[in-house]
């Protein structure tokens, strides 16, 4: 039976995302997210207007979408509850966030030099997708609550690195969904994909199909 609900997030399973920027002083900034979509080698992030990334990229006009594996959750998880926003922001003030200026040092990850945009990759992720701002849209701008405080920000993919663990046997251009597994968030928690749970059709399309 089906009970009409009011949940405060709607995070039914997405994958975790670091983003790199870098920030006014050179130095780097790190960001977990989860509010990330791919349509080809376009990307769509969500995040709060006021977050240091959002800064760095409006400012800066490139980043870094690090995706880590179920082997680096702890890692990620160390990055939990800081900004690098100084004073840090009323509202993540309010969920105990506390400024951190090296982040990688904190979570201990490595930087890692991209070789088109000026935000270092995270050499303990699997997956690295440089990346360019395209376009920035206010979200809810129909919710004077929320209007202004919400951002999505379109992403064009420039470089795409990935382990070579991960990657279809003899196919350089093709990802194993077998091998590979990203951290996932559900309802604020960390899970891993499983196995295969049913032959899917769209898998018989090629992938070339799609550039």
């Amino acid at each position: 039976m089906h009970i009409t609900s009011e949940p405060a997030i709607l995070y039914f399973g997405t994958p975790v995302v670091l983003v790199s920027t870098v920030n006014e002083d050179g130095s780097y900034n790190l960001a977990p997210i989860s509010s990330v979509f791919w349509l080809g080698w376009r990307c769509v992030i969500g995040m709060g207007a006021v977050s240091k990334t959002v800064e760095n990229l409006l400012r800066t006009k490139h980043c870094v979408l690090n995706l880590p594996s179920v082997h680096e959750a702890a890692q990620v998880n160390a990055l939990a509850l800081t900004t690098g926003s100084d004073p840090v922001p009323e509202g993540k003030k309010l969920k105990g966030y506390q400024t951190v200026r090296n982040k990688f040092e904190r979570a201990g990850f490595t930087p890692e030099a991209s070789l088109h945009v000026a935000s270092p990759r995270v050499q303990e992720c699997p997956v690295h997708l440089e990346a360019e701002v395209a376009t920035v849209h206010g979200l809810a701008e129909d919710d004077p609550a929320k209007a202004g405080r919400i951002v999505t920000i379109e992403l064009r993919i420039v470089k795409v690195h990935v382990d070579h663990t991960i990657l279809a046997d003899g196919e350089p251009n093709r990802i194993d969904p077998d091998k590979w597994r990203p951290l996932m968030m559900s309802f604020q928690k960390f899970y891993g994909l499983g196995k295969q749970v049913h032959a899917s059709t769209l898998a018989e399309i090629p992938e070339h199909l799609y550039r």
